[in-house]
């Protein structure tokens, strides 16, 4: 019996020993528990902010913040929604094993709410995206007005049939405004005052947004005016710049868009400063105010009253042509109810056989007004009579005879429609077709050494379009090289502006691209 109880004891008392291990294995102490599940709490909190401070990072930079503001934005508010946890924290008597179901709730609502705040972030940006697919810069002005085109300029390859490459004409979805939508003509001419309006306040204006981003400076001495010197550099840019292109030269060119993007915005606006201008009453006759004729090219109007110098203004400059040829063209604004009879005053005093319309009466608002007759009216004298009228695929042509007195004379209206509002023509060719007809009506004209009349709304933009591509053309055929750099600033060397867009100088290169690949397989055929 005593052996039995003293081999019973120090078995009995190593089993009690190892029972207490493992209890305490299975329970740690008080002290150590409470510290693990901090140390457990508080790097999940702390993986959890730093998450949520990179998503705050890349909202605020997506939204055009810079890096450092981007930074302290996040963590200003992560701070703020981190504010109830470091109440649990500074409080050394909170049990987070107890309190840590609150402060998960907390985050969890805190989660719930950034993430709303992110998907209505992406939510406002696909909304933009769809109003503008460019996102321009803030800093850049001139990207903002004038945005890179969408569509892409298709390859020409050898085995393409002539079918075929008629139909290779990028479709463009970028908006080119041909002037300034909001910008209307005045409704009251009883209440129209001339007012000198100053660079500056020409360029904080809607229009100068799109139309003065390169206009020179001026300066004045007393009642004189001279050149400011970036005005004379402007000058002698216009004068000098040039830029030949063989065909082969052309079609890369037009390829590039950077290249052209960098050379438009180059070439200075060249539109005159209204102060140039001291004839009361005289914004009554403009459809804007800030687009006026360059005064050494201008059309004036011959008229009887000689005191009186608004009866013989008009909107209206005349335009040099192919090799330097004087009075080729006469580019205008589209009539306004003030200024139509003024406009028939100049179609007959000029002997104009082709008026070429670029525009809608109504896009956005009027752009131009319906200044020819259904039948037949008379205007100063000129009686107008519309004789027939043939439609076309993109243009409507109409036959019409002008009669004053004794003398009869025709005259073709052509009134092209396949230009979008606020676009670039959807195809080349309709384009190019109507400047080739235009030019060979002008052949068979009756009143030889006659300028063409072309407008659109405000007579810089789309109708410059059409008198480049028309020299363009005549050089390209002559010559076999192509100067559309020196033709651009030929044209606003005569009238301010034209060409108005750099979306509609790389339409240009499109065209003249496309009229060399015609010219080369009409040689090869």
């Amino acid at each position: 019996m005593e052996s039995m109880d003293e081999t019973e004891g120090p078995q009995g008392q190593q089993s009690g020993k190892e029972q207490s291990r493992k209890a305490s294995q299975r329970t740690p102490q008080p002290g150590w528990a409470a510290w693990w599940t901090a140390l457990k709490s508080g790097g999940n909190m702390c993986l959890f902010a730093l998450s949520q401070i990179l998503l705050l990072c890349m909202m605020l930079w997506y939204n055009g913040y810079r890096t450092f503001p981007t930074a302290q934005n996040a963590f200003d508010l992560m701070s703020y929604l981190l504010m109830p946890f470091g109440q649990f924290v500074s409080n050394p008597g909170v049990d987070l094993t107890r309190d840590g179901s609150s402060v998960m709730s907390y985050f969890l609502l805190s989660l719930i709410s950034l993430g709303l705040l992110l998907v209505g972030a992406l939510i406002w940006h696909l909304l933009k995206a769809q109003r503008d697919p460019t996102f321009p810069l803030p800093e850049d002005r001139r990207q903002s007005v004038s945005r890179q085109p969408s569509f892409t300029y298709s390859e020409w390859t050898e085995d393409k049939n002539e079918d075929d490459f008629l139909d290779l004409d990028p479709v463009p979805e970028t908006p080119v405004f041909d002037c300034v939508m909001d910008i209307k003509a005045e409704t009251d001419p009883t209440t129209l005052t001339v007012k000198s309006v100053g660079l500056q306040e020409r360029r904080g204006s809607n229009v100068s947004l799109t139309l003065d981003m390169c206009t020179p400076g001026c300066s004045e001495q007393g009642f004189g005016y001279i050149m400011s010197p970036r005005e004379q550099s402007a000058r002698e840019y216009l004068q000098t710049a040039t830029s030949i292109l063989t065909e082969e030269e052309l079609h890369k060119k037009a390829l590039d868009p950077f290249i052209l993007q960098a050379e438009f915005f180059e070439i200075p606006m060249n539109f005159i400063d209204p102060k140039e201008y001291d004839i009361p009453g005289l914004v009554r006759k403009n459809r804007y105010k800030t687009i006026l004729p360059n005064p050494h090219s201008r059309v004036c109007l011959t008229s009887t009253d000689q005191d009186d110098p608004l009866s013989s203004y008009i909107n209206a400059n005349y335009i040099r042509g192919y090799g330097g040829e004087e009075k080729v063209y006469i580019a205008t604004q589209g009539p306004i109810v003030n200024t139509v009879s003024d406009f028939w005053r100049m179609v007959w005093q000029e002997c104009s056989p082709i008026i070429v319309m670029i525009t809608n009466i109504e896009e956005m608002n009027e752009k131009c007004t319906e200044y020819w007759p259904e039948d037949q009216v008379t205007y100063e004298g000129i009686e107008i009579t519309v004789n027939h009228v043939i439609q076309a695929d993109d243009y409507r042509l109409r036959l019409i005879t002008l009669k004053k007195d004794e003398e009869v004379r025709t005259l073709k209206h052509y009134w092209y429609t396949s230009w979008p509002d606020q676009k670039t023509p959807d195809q080349a060719p309709p384009l190019l077709q109507l400047v080739q007809e235009v030019e060979e009506a002008m052949q068979h004209a009756e009143q030889k050494n006659a300028p063409v009349i072309v407008h659109c709304s405000a007579g810089i933009g789309r109708t410059g379009c059409f008198i480049a591509t028309s020299i363009c053309c005549k050089e390209l055929k002559n010559e076999g090289i192509v100067d559309i750099l020196r033709t651009t600033c030929q044209l606003r060397l005569d009238r301010g502006g034209m060409i108005q867009t750099c979306e509609q100088y790389q339409f240009v290169h499109h065209v003249m691209s496309l009229y060399g690949k015609q010219l080369a397989r009409a040689a090869e055929e």
